[in-house]
């Protein structure tokens, strides 16, 4: 099995480059769909982020309102160590359960945006950086994703920075280019896997 670690920046195109490399036939574990799992009504993770935020982090169904959680969780850095002290610990149990029960000849590719800062690099073989320059995140996440430009900035100075993630690259994509472009430094990827 190859486990290869796949991280980059809010915006960087991660869930893009995931995307390519499943239409290849990697496994894609991915931590954000994990944590949305974790979070749902009933589950552990919902009751302890309400009991630390406030019922106001819920809509009126009952449901994680993630707008006003990452308000909340990223408006200093002792919120968003608090936010991830309760989902960490969690994503990273269910992510290796997942990789553990992959099949051995499988490619593995774990998309985690915070591998750095939660240091799971024990978890996977090799990492991947998706990379590009930092007014490029900020431009597509506010265009693509529809998102506040100042929560993204909020989001990018807890995460790692772009020097901390490359210093643990074993491979980097740059996505700064065109779609096609990308789509070619994925199939080089692969290629060399």
């Amino acid at each position: 099995m190859k486990r290869i670690g796949l991280t980059g920046g809010i915006g960087s195109g991660k869930s893009t480059v995931a995307s390519l490399l499943a239409e290849r036939g990697a496994i894609v574990i991915d931590a954000d769909a994990i944590a949305r799992e974790l979070v749902e009504p009933g589950e552990p993770a919902l009751g302890a982020l309400v009991a630390e935020f406030g019922p106001r982090i819920l809509t009126e169904s009952g449901t994680l309102s993630r707008g006003e959680l990452a308000k909340l969780a990223f408006s200093n850095p002792e919120a968003t160590k608090r936010l991830n002290a309760i989902m960490h610990p969690l994503i990273r149990a269910e992510s290796a359960r997942r990789i553990e029960t992959a099949p051995e000849s499988a490619v593995v590719v774990y998309d985690m945006p915070l591998l750095v800062e939660t240091k799971q690099l024990d978890l996977v073989d090799l990492v991947v950086v998706v990379d590009l320059p930092e007014w490029l995140q900020i431009e597509r996440s506010v265009t693509s994703r529809g998102l506040d430009r100042e929560d993204v900035e909020r989001r990018m100075q807890a995460q790692a920075s772009r020097d901390e993630r490359l210093a643990i690259a074993d491979y980097v994509i740059d996505n700064s280019g065109s779609p096609a472009e990308l789509k070619a430094a994925v199939a080089g990827l692969w290629s060399d896997l």
